[in-house]
């Protein structure tokens, strides 16, 4: 089941977040990880599709877009330059922290020199003087936790980013990282029936944070009957539910999903026009693994 083409903006039915006190984005961004090859390797099929998605995107009123040096790596950033600068009311996020030996592998270098030397190719891909919002991909456990937050706290010391965030990480993580740098978000894998990090959204709420569920669409999931009951009733489909659950779960919540096709994203963007009531959200909150 899918839903009417999409008018105006929806993304704005979302509401907003602020970021560090002065970036209010829609709380329905973009992801851009799968604007990639296979194994998030080398470029996509269709280099220009993935353009037209970002811009569409951005007629559809998502202001915050989600990227990494790691992405392709470098594909990511570079499309979304080659669509969307020179960013006029957009915030572009992106991060580092992870090398890519090849397709589907991942490995963490929190080294200070390495740190530096993805944030300075991003800034170079994107184009721009500052990184809106640069986000440590990973705490590296092999390098001093201390070192990779003081070398944070130096980026953003010399004006090379605006606010810093991190990503899959704890409370007490989070709380290490503050003590040294300020620290405006977190981004974590997050879904409705994926929950592990439901301290750290309650966290997050508190504090002010914005959390960025990575993985928001559950879409391994998609079975389950209540998903199905949901979407039903308002007439959508299982995937805008998740979306339209994360957005309900919390006012800290800032959605990501990512996709390489206009329809998808369409359909996406839409689910921020979703009310869910008191009975939807019991029947979904009963999903968590």
């Amino acid at each position: 089941m899918t839903t009417a083409r999409p008018t105006a903006v929806p993304a704005a039915a979302a509401g907003t977040i602020t970021l560090g006190g002065d970036l209010t984005v829609n709380r329905m961004g973009f992801g851009s990880m799968r604007l990639t090859g296979k194994g998030i390797w080398g470029p996509p099929k269709s280099p220009e599709q993935a353009v037209r998605v970002l811009q569409r995107a951005v007629e559809l009123g998502v202001n915050f877009f989600d990227t990494a040096d790691s992405y392709g790596p470098h594909v990511a950033e570079e499309l979304i330059a080659e669509a969307l600068y020179p960013y006029p009311g957009l915030v572009i996020a992106t991060k580092g922290g992870f090398d890519r030996p090849g397709p589907d592998r991942w490995v963490e270098n929190g080294r200070p020199e390495n740190l530096r030397e993805k944030l300075e190719g991003s800034l170079r891909r994107l184009r721009v003087e500052r990184i809106d919002l640069w986000q440590l991909h990973r705490i590296d456990p092999k390098v001093p936790a201390q070192e990779q937050f003081e070398a944070l706290r130096e980026f953003q010391r010399e004006g090379l980013v605006r606010h810093l965030g991190l990503s899959e990480v704890s409370v007490d993580q989070i709380e290490q990282a503050r003590k040294v740098v300020p620290i405006v978000s977190v981004q974590n894998r997050y879904n409705v029936t994926d929950r592990k990090w439901d301290k750290e959204v309650e966290y997050c709420e508190r504090e002010g944070l914005a959390f960025i569920p990575w993985f928001p669409l559950s879409a391994g999931t998609v079975e389950a009957e209540a998903l199905h009951r949901v979407a039903q009733r308002h007439g959508a489909t299982v995937y805008q539910i998740a979306l339209a659950w994360l957005l309900a779960r919390s006012p800290a919540m800032l959605v990501i999903p990512g996709t390489t096709s206009v329809e998808h994203l369409e359909e996406n963007v839409a689910a921020a026009e979703i009310r869910l009531s008191k009975k939807d959200m019991k029947e979904l909150n009963h999903l968590s693994s």
